[in-house]
């Protein structure tokens, strides 16, 4: 999966939380909670992590 390393506006690292953050909501719980928990205040981080798409099974459609 392509996971965003850090976020595109302000930079901070993101690659870290992206799991656990996943893990969290895969299990039920509020993805906006998750996020506070997490310390991510930020708009833009916020976008980083709720847009984040797993594409790995879309790509391998296709050939070089």
């Amino acid at each position: 999966m392509m996971r965003p390393v850090r976020c595109f506006s302000c930079g901070k690292p993101l690659a870290d939380k992206y799991e656990e953050f996943e893990k969290r909501v895969n299990e039920g719980e509020d993805p906006e909670e998750v996020l506070d928990e997490m310390g991510i205040d930020r708009y833009c981080c916020r976008r980083m992590i709720y847009t984040s798409i797993d594409i790995t099974e879309e790509m391998m459609k296709f050939k070089r």
